[in-house]
């Protein structure tokens, strides 16, 4: 199947204007790998401006070193969520809003610029999987 590239952000529904306007903004993802870090590395997906992220989801396929996850937008990658544990299984998924979010600002709209999601461990390299951000584009809620 092929894939298309446009400029969003994508609305859908079948009323634009009046009191019935059921149009609303269509959820955008992003999913790349992961592996376990203590030093806070740049997972490669990038938020545009303007976007309200909805949920970070990590799909464990290897298992990591038992300890939590913090979750940001820069290397100290704290600044949306700490304290995910990672468990010690594989095939496992583990959602971000379980753990103890921070900045829901951040959350609401991640400002005016582009973000890189980041993932950092407490320790441990022996983690791996993929990671999933989801999030609505240019929703602008501050």
């Amino acid at each position: 199947m092929g894939t298309t590239t446009f400029s969003g952000p994508v609305k859908a529904g079948t009323i634009r204007e009046g009191s019935s306007a059921n149009v609303g903004f269509v959820e955008m993802a992003q999913t790349a790998a992961w592996t376990q870090s203590a030093t806070g590395d740049s997972t490669g997906i990038i938020v545009p401006a303007g976007s309200q992220i909805t949920e970070i989801t990590l799909y464990i396929t290897t298992i990591p070193t038992n300890v939590n996850l913090s979750g940001g937008t820069s290397a100290t990658a704290n600044e949306l969520f700490v304290g995910l544990p990672q468990g010690n299984a594989a095939n496992v998924i583990k959602q971000a809003s379980t753990a103890t979010t921070l900045a829901l600002g951040a959350w609401a709209d991640v400002g005016t610029s582009d973000v890189t999601i980041f993932l950092k461990s407490a320790s441990g390299t022996t983690g791996r999987g993929y990671v999933t951000v989801k999030y609505i584009q240019n929703n602008n809620l501050t």
